[in-house]
């Protein structure tokens, strides 16, 4: 069941100026219940205009969005409660903490929305342990965190609103290895067990690979590919004339079905191709 839909979405920056720019031209797509989606694409390809436009923060050139069947600018003066019910964490989205302590930044979202002390509170404490912030550190100042602790506490502060569509824009951006997967496997768990929608804007090919469902592909403004993971990565061809590469181990396999090995084309994990791999060697009775 589609919960957001988009039809010939267009934007254009600086319009009717010298410097007017098409963004995002003629997009439509259908996002479902919690469907988890990566967005890829070059550089400049239009991902972030596109993800500002679905959150309400960018009024569309042309186009239509709809949440629920409800056309998000039906009613303009409310596009602020649009943005209650899809959340958007910017690229580095610590460098929007503000508040004196963890808590209060956290609960700052909740508390535009007219909760009770109650519920903030209640929530406030369900998003950051989602996020895995100990209790302790709720007390702290912000500015007082390590870098990977910033970043969750921001995810947290967008997550305590309880959005019906999560969108995180570059999330996992200049983290290190491990601060990555650590995030990541905290995405993918907020998602499975909310069971919210979630879109994951990334130039990383190996993140949408171990977490998404689907993955859009935005090239020069157009949306180009909107599929399964497998399909999508299964035409490296076409994503390298885009500019974008597949997921190593990926690469490595396709590689191997290449050389003659009889393997699963659009491998997308480490454990896949191992036991890919391990199963072709036991059939040969190599192993």
């Amino acid at each position: 069941m589609s919960i957001l839909s988009v039809k010939d979405l267009s934007y254009v920056y600086s319009q009717g100026t010298p410097f007017e720019h098409k963004a995002v031209d003629k997009v439509s797509f259908d996002v479902n219940r919690g469907d988890f989606i990566g967005i890829i694409g070059h550089t400049g390809s239009g991902k972030s205009t596109l993800v500002q436009m679905l959150n309400g923060l960018l009024k569309p050139s042309e186009g239509v969005i709809t949440l629920d069947g409800v056309n998000i600018w039906d009613k303009p003066k409310e596009i602020r409660r649009i943005r209650f019910k899809v959340g958007l964490v910017f690229q580095y989205p610590e460098y929007q903490l503000f508040e004196e302590t963890v808590e209060k930044d956290i609960a700052f979202g909740p508390g535009n929305m007219g909760l009770s002390e109650a519920e903030i509170k209640e929530r406030v404490m369900k998003s950051a342990k989602f996020v895995d912030l100990r209790e302790d550190l709720l007390s702290k100042s912000p500015f007082d965190l390590s870098g990977g602790e910033k970043r969750r506490a921001a995810i947290a502060g967008v997550i305590a609103m309880d959005p019906d569509v999560l969108i995180l824009d570059e999330p996992c951006a200049g983290l290190d290895p491990l601060g990555r997967d650590i995030l990541l496997t905290q995405i993918y768990n907020y998602h499975k067990e909310r069971g919210n929608t979630v879109l994951l804007v990334s130039h990383s090919m190996e993140d949408v690979a171990s977490v998404c469902d689907k993955v859009l592909v935005m090239n020069h403004s157009h949306l180009e590919m909107y599929d399964t993971c497998e399909r999508v990565f299964s035409q490296g061809e076409k994503l390298a004339s885009m500019g974008l590469r597949l997921p190593q181990i990926t690469s490595i396999v396709d590689s191997l079905i290449d050389a003659g090995f009889p393997l699963p084309k659009g491998t997308l994990t480490v454990e896949s191709a191992v036991y890919s791999i391990t199963e072709y060697l036991k059939k040969e009775g190599r192993l």
